[in-house]
Order: C-alpha cells, then sequence, then structure tokens
C-alpha cells in the first residue's frame, strides 16, 4: 500500500541546520533555527526549571494519568499567565497540549469540527506550520496582508482592508506579540482596530502566543491577547511554553477557549478533551507539571521572571547593537527597524538570492524569506553578520 505514498517537501529549517553543520567556516553563523541560544550559542535550562525539577524528582510518587485536558492546575496557572483577570476563569476552557504546535494543531481541529466551512485568515507572512497544518486539514486559508516590504513594519492598512472581507463564521489567526517571522508587531491603537473590525464582522480571533515575555515583558507582551479575549464573545488561544521556559523538548502547551457565557465552558471544554482524545489520549505532564509548580511559587517564579527579564534584555541589546553596527556602515539608518522589532526573529526583508549569496559567501545561515533569529547572535557575531549585510550588496 505504501506505494502510493508521495515523497513530503522537505522542511526548510532542517536542511538549512543540516548545511551549517557541514560548513566548515569557523566564522559561520546560524540565523536559522527558532530556539533561544545565549552567549555561547547554549539553549540553557533556566534556574527555576532546574529547582523545580529536583523538587519534583524528591516528592513525585506516581507517574499515572492526568486528566484528558491535563492537570487542571496547569490550566488555571497558564490562564492567569496569559490572561490576567481580562475573562474570568469560569468562563475560559482549557486543555494541556503537546507544545505550543500541538495547541495550534488541536484549534484547527475544533474549528473543523465547529465550522466545517469556515476560513482562516492568516497573515503574510507566518509562522509556515500554521500553513502546513491547514493545508493538510483541507481548511480554506485566507492570507491577509501584514509585513511591509518597504518600511520592514506593519502594512496595517493593508491588514485591516482585508481583514474587513472576513465574514461571521470565519476566524482571524492573530500573533499575540513577537509576531514570527517578522518581528513587526501592532501598536495599541491598532490591535483596537483589529478588535472593532472582528465585532463588526463577527469573526473569531484565534491567537497564537509563543513567545510571551521575549518581547515587552510578560504583562505587556499578554495586553492584546487580554485585550481582544475582552472584547470579543469567543476567543481561541494556542499557548506555548517552549520559549519563555526553555522547555523545548518537554512539549508542552494549552489551548483555551474562552466565551462570555459561562454556561458554554462546559460543552467546550467537554469538547477539547474529546480531541485529545482522539489524537493521543492524555497530554504530557512533566513539563506542564514544572510550569505549574514554578508560577505558583513565589520564590521559583520570582528567579524565572527574573532569568526570563534576562534573557528578554540580551535579545534587545543585540537587536540594539546590529542596528548601530548596520547605521555606521552604511552610514545610513535605514536598518533601524531592527531595534524596533520584537522577539527571537526579525525579516530582513531582501530577497532569497540575497539570502543564498549571504550563505556562499559570508557563512551567513538564515531562512530564505530573510527572516534570523536575533538570538543566534552574540556581541562577536554581531559586527561579522553587519559586515556581510553591507558586503552583500543589502
Amino acid at each position: 500500500m505504501f506505494e502510493t505514498l508521495k515523497q513530503q517537501p522537505a522542511d526548510k529549517i532542517l536542511a538549512l541546520i543540516q548545511m551549517y553543520r557541514d560548513d566548515p567556516r569557523a566564522d559561520k553563523v546560524d540565523l536559522g533555527v527558532g530556539v533561544y541560544k545565549d552567549a555561547t550559542g547554549l539553549t540553557p535550562v533556566m534556574r527555576a526549571v532546574k529547582s523545580a525539577e529536583h523538587k519534583l524528582w524528591e516528592t513525585q510518587d506516581s507517574k499515572v494519568y492526568t486528566g484528558l485536558a491535563g492537570d487542571p492546575a496547569f490550566g488555571d496557572a497558564m490562564a492567569d499567565l496569559v490572561l490576567g483577570d481580562a475573562v474570568p476563569r469560569e468562563n475560559v476552557a482549557a486543555a494541556a497540549t503537546p507544545g505550543g504546535t500541538g495547541a495550534v494543531r488541536q484549534a484547527f481541529e475544533l474549528i473543523q469540527m465547529a465550522r466545517p466551512a469556515a476560513r482562516v485568515f492568516v497573515s503574510d507572512p507566518t509562522w509556515p506550520n500554521h500553513l502546513s497544518m491547514l493545508a493538510y486539514l483541507g481548511i480554506e486559508m485566507v492570507p491577509y496582508r501584514y509585513f511591509d516590504e518597504e518600511t520592514r513594519g506593519v502594512d496595517f492598512d493593508g491588514l485591516i482592508a482585508d481583514l474587513k472581507t472576513a465574514k461571521k463564521g470565519d476566524v482571524v489567526l492573530l500573533h499575540g506579540c513577537c509576531h514570527n517571522p517578522t518581528g513587526a508587531n501592532l501598536n495599541s491603537a491598532e490591535w483596537d482596530a483589529v478588535i472593532e473590525v472582528l465585532l463588526s464582522t463577527g469573526a473569531t480571533p484565534m491567537i497564537d502566543i509563543a513567545y510571551q515575555g521575549f518581547g515587552e515583558g510578560l504583562e505587556q507582551d499578554a495586553a492584546a491577547t487580554r485585550k481582544v479575549a475582552a472584547a470579543v464573545p469567543e476567543c481561541i488561544i494556542a499557548a506555548s511554553c517552549s520559549k519563555n521556559f526553555g522547555i523545548y523538548r518537554e512539549r508542552t502547551g494549552l489551548l483555551m477557549v474562552t466565551s462570555v457565557d459561562g454556561g458554554a465552558r462546559a460543552l467546550n471544554q467537554g469538547t477539547l478533551a474529546y480531541l485529545n482524545r482522539q489524537n493521543f489520549s492524555f497530554p504530557p505532564d512533566h513539563g506542564a507539571r514544572l510550569v505549574t509548580m514554578i508560577l505558583t511559587d513565589d520564590a521559583l517564579r520570582a528567579d524565572w521572571q527574573a532569568e526570563l527579564e534576562d534573557v528578554r534584555l540580551s535579545m534587545l541589546g543585540l537587536r540594539k547593537q546590529l542596528a548601530q553596527e548596520l547605521q555606521d556602515l552604511s552610514g545610513s539608518d535605514r536598518f533601524g527597524f531592527l531595534a524596533q522589532h520584537r522577539g527571537m526573529f526579525s525579516r530582513l526583508g531582501t530577497t532569497p538570492d540575497m539570502v543564498e549569496k549571504l550563505r556562499l559567501e559570508h557563512g551567513i545561515y538564515m531562512v530564505g524569506d530573510s527572516r534570523m533569529n536575533i538570538a543566534g547572535l552574540n556581541a562577536q557575531t554581531v559586527p561579522i553578520l553587519a559586515k556581510a549585510i553591507i558586503g552583500a550588496g543589502i
């Protein structure tokens, strides 16, 4: 039977990783893979995570299954982290998932179950896995303008015009903060305008928030998600713990569905549990339990927040250093957008040919659409990248 299978497209980032590994140059720079790295190139285990794991090792006396939606305490802790008091907890259904990717996939399954004809509006560009999953599930995808290639900021007028074509029963997929892959974000007034469009069209927002704490800070990065969830009748939220807790391989995420009617929560909660059962039964618990321990222990939470803030400021410092280096070399402020973007990524705004030139001639590895991982830099490699960008004629 398997002779009918077709070769699937290779993952571009995984292919880029292999090319980087095979490159013998000592001064090569990896800006492709989307994980945080410290100044030594390591993705460290956070102090609070180590402390929580040690405590868990000492106290855990069973590895029995949790519920289909995971430990309710995890849902409570994450709902508080992401939503604060924007939506009453009794109006929030929540289910643990294998990472933020699992939350996004379950959200798409939920949309398909609730509205088989739903269209999902997706920013152009967006995280490639959004598009891949929607295509695999056969859900119609509608792109909306987002990134302005000239200013390297948000094409807000185009965004609003495109979102106005949505209708009730459609879903608008939004990035809660630190837009991937561009790093360009909406400001507070622009979020207000998006909410007005959502309310006028009746479309349902879905928010993918994978980088809370990497942009302006924990509370600031949650502000848009909270504002949207508080304003609309229903909202879908996919949250990841991979980046801000540094637990990538533990696959820890949460899918939430909010409603203004508390009575709808039981139906929503039961549906999320059902979807988990169909896909993987019980969600993984180790990472979720660590997150719960950290968020509910004052000392662990304080240490985690302090280290997370160090991570955020480190990336911000690299952004400012790179923008300054480029300004010094070019005599122009045309790269100032790099200091304005937030999160791990920025989109340089150049052609695939130029990206290939950076790789071949300078050992600079980034995704073909010119998305680069700022966290892949350090103080020593920033000047190397700046010289390569100017040397390539970008």
